[in-house]
């Protein structure tokens, strides 16, 4: 929750309009629990949703995260339905994401080519297997905390957006 990424994310949203929360899961800081692999924190990320959505009802929804984050908000968004999904370095290898039925929405994975906790490789070649439809913007010589780069985490979600929802239905390339 006080990553500079999550920060980074967080505020370019902000900057957007979007109304944004930031958290920690189960056993992070001050929070109460045991980590739970992914599944748990998916349980937190969705009560979350439902705080969000009871009190903004009429804001769409933006779901995102970084690395471990990502990738629990890749396994939250079928259930949350999002209008957007934003993943930041997705840890799509360190937890279970093989049993997922993805959400169809417009989605944005920002990561560093040589990120050397959540490698690029690993990221690239889930999205070209699970989700073709993603948005992937790969950024050169940029390591997983986005060190000296954050200027340019922030410039891809401005860039996005706000969504084309009609991105799904064209070709991927």
């Amino acid at each position: 929750m006080h990553n500079k990424v999550v920060h980074t994310l967080a505020r370019s949203l902000s900057a957007a309009g979007g109304a944004t929360v930031r958290f920690n899961f189960r056993g992070v800081g001050a929070s109460e629990g045991v980590h739970d692999d992914g599944v748990g924190e998916t349980q937190d990320a969705l009560a979350v949703v439902a705080w969000v959505r009871s009190r903004w009802p009429a804001v769409p929804l933006v779901l995102g995260g970084f690395s471990f984050g990502g990738a629990v908000a890749i396994r939250a968004a079928r259930a949350a339905a999002p209008a957007w999904l934003i993943t930041v370095a997705p840890a799509v290898d360190r937890v279970r994401t093989d049993d997922l039925v993805l959400p169809q929405v417009a989605w944005l994975v920002v990561q560093g080519a040589d990120d050397d906790v959540v490698p690029a490789n690993t990221v690239l070649e889930w999205m070209g297997e699970r989700a073709p439809q993603a948005r992937v913007r790969l950024l050169a010589g940029t390591g997983h905390f986005f060190h000296g780069r954050l200027h340019e985490l922030k410039a891809c979600v401005s860039e996005e957006w706000p969504p084309s929802l009609n991105r799904l239905e064209e070709p991927a390339s």
